[in-house]
């Protein structure tokens, strides 16, 4: 069974309701209903009902099951301008100019996510990561213990001796661009929870770098094995199974020939599963070029750390890869259902 049909799997025991705020999207429109044909949850779609309507005959999807939300409309509407107003950086806002915001799909999703009528949110289709990331950094809190918002990709890559079963999480590819120590920890700390979560595995992370085991020495790489120490640490402390082991080349990390020469007595090198790159330019590249040159299944960006599950996709995403990081938000979903039941309220809760 591929990686992403056991998340499929997974989540029928416990449907989830997912919005997208870019209803007019074709690509977005396939997905959501690819989801709800799925069973894996309720799909809700934000946008004027006549142009998402037309926009669903054009690509000949059907809307069946399928909510539509008019944010201009929405009955929630007086609720989310005042929660908005409540914000300490929109303390004085006009009423129309806080009303023009809320009416922006990307923040009415947020707010929705924030208010508990929808389980987690996928967006990103159509807009660059500033529009997504910027309400639900605004809106959503991180959870207890977490300073910095990350991300990560989730590959299945074809060669399936590689990682869990051909399966990676690729950290962080789209948020922070030069993390110091202590992000770089809880990077390493946040893409091990999630992949033991998805998988069911032991997270076996590498602390990627241009050296292996102080072959260089310089400010850079001494910051990857201080990240490394820190994290192993936090490991520990908060009894959170995986295996961690840095600075390791991503040769060293992933051929097992070459592990055992540059990192022998290793428990991750030759067999890493988590691989936490030193900066932005780095993750985001890799993940690229492993996506379109492998051919992998390519799932992000999850977001990482913040109190409710929520993706910026790529917009470079297709159908198959958006019902993916939706049923991936799902999953999430389920477990802080678990971690959090205060979070759950009755609106969309069974599919019409």
């Amino acid at each position: 069974m591929k990686f992403i049909e056991s998340v499929f799997q997974k989540l029928r025991s416990h449907p989830k309701r997912i919005v997208f705020p870019e209803g007019t999207e074709p690509r977005v429109l396939a997905a959501a209903a690819e989801y709800v044909h799925l069973q894996l949850g309720i799909a809700v779609l934000l946008g004027k009902k006549e142009e998402v309507e037309a926009a669903a005959k054009k690509a000949k999807v059907s809307l069946n099951k399928i909510h539509i939300i008019d944010p201009d409309l929405a009955e929630d509407l007086p609720l989310f301008i005042k929660r908005l107003e409540s914000l300490n950086r929109y303390k004085g806002i006009a009423d129309v100019d806080a009303r023009k915001i809320v009416t922006n799909p990307n923040y009415f999703g947020a707010l929705m996510l924030q208010n508990g009528q929808v389980d987690g949110l996928v967006g990103g289709a159509t807009s660059n990561s500033g529009s997504i990331l910027r309400p639900l950094f605004q809106l959503i809190k991180p959870l207890a213990g977490i300073k910095s918002i990350s991300s990560c990709m989730v590959l299945q890559i074809p060669n399936e001796t590689y990682g869990e079963n051909g399966v990676f999480t690729f950290s962080d590819c789209g948020v922070i661009p030069n993390p110091n120590v202590e992000q770089l920890a809880s990077i390493a700390m946040e893409s091990a929870r999630l992949f033991r979560q998805l998988t069911g595995g032991t997270p076996r992370i590498a602390m990627l770098s241009y050296s292996t085991k102080g072959s260089a020495q310089t400010q850079d790489t001494e910051k990857i094995v201080a990240a490394t120490a820190l994290a192993k640490q936090l490991l520990f402390e908060r009894m959170q199974p995986a295996e961690i082991d840095g600075e390791l080349q991503a040769d060293t990390a992933l051929i097992a020939e070459i592990a055992a020469i540059k990192a022998p007595g290793s428990m991750v090198a030759g067999q890493a599963n988590v691989l936490i790159f030193p900066d932005l330019n780095s993750g985001n590249i890799a993940v690229k070029l492993v996506h379109r040159l492998t051919g992998a299944e390519a799932y992000g960006q999850i977001l990482l750390g913040l109190d409710k599950p929520a993706a910026d996709m790529s917009r470079g995403s297709s159908v198959h890869e958006i019902v993916g990081v939706a049923a991936i938000i799902g999953l999430q979903a389920i477990e802080y259902r678990r971690l959090y039941p205060e979070q759950g309220v009755t609106r969309y809760e069974t599919v019409a």
